[in-house]
């Protein structure tokens, strides 16, 4: 009985670490400016474009987004492939108005918020995440076209040419 006793209180406490493991994708001391730079020149050196993910280590919906995007291989290799990615931090802490006034105040469509900048740092889209929510979290289906809609392949005109 005392051995039972032990295994469910071991479990218990995992249990208990499990739920305090906090979501810690946004750094609140980052540089978002210098972090863009530094994708930009990633981005233009790998054909790729930049994907800004704007929220907060606050946000629920900011985990859920990231927790698919990390979590499914699909999408997360076609985000390696086409896109540097960005997490730029918006909290009580840091709220990076400065940046975000340079991406034309992204942040009314609420968070998470995604911008996409093309290789040479020039937004080009600006998505709101409401668009890309089914029930409960997001729409791995909605996310993917979302994605290739914005990728450098969907931008290049020798993609159109007959």
């Amino acid at each position: 009985m005392r051995n039972f006793i032990g295994i469910i209180l071991f479990i218990f406490s995992l249990q208990i670490a499990q739920a305090q493991e906090k979501f810690n994708a946004y750094n609140p001391e980052a540089d978002a400016k210098k972090d863009i730079e530094n994708a930009v020149v990633q981005a233009k050196a790998n054909d790729k474009h930049i994907l800004i993910q704007i929220g907060g280590n606050w946000c629920g919906w900011c985990k859920l987004f990231h927790d698919l995007t990390t979590t499914d291989e699909e999408l997360k290799a076609y985000i390696a492939e086409n896109f540097e990615v960005v997490h730029l931090n918006y909290s009580k802490e840091n709220q990076n108005l400065d940046v975000l006034e340079t991406l034309e105040f992204p942040q009314r469509f609420g968070f998470p918020v995604f911008v996409v900048l093309d290789g040479n740092g020039k937004r080009i889209h600006t998505q709101s995440s409401g668009y890309l929510e089914e029930g409960k979290g997001h729409s791995k289906k909605l996310v993917m076209e979302f994605l290739q809609s914005w990728s450098p392949g969907a931008l290049n005109p020798e993609n159109y040419k007959k």
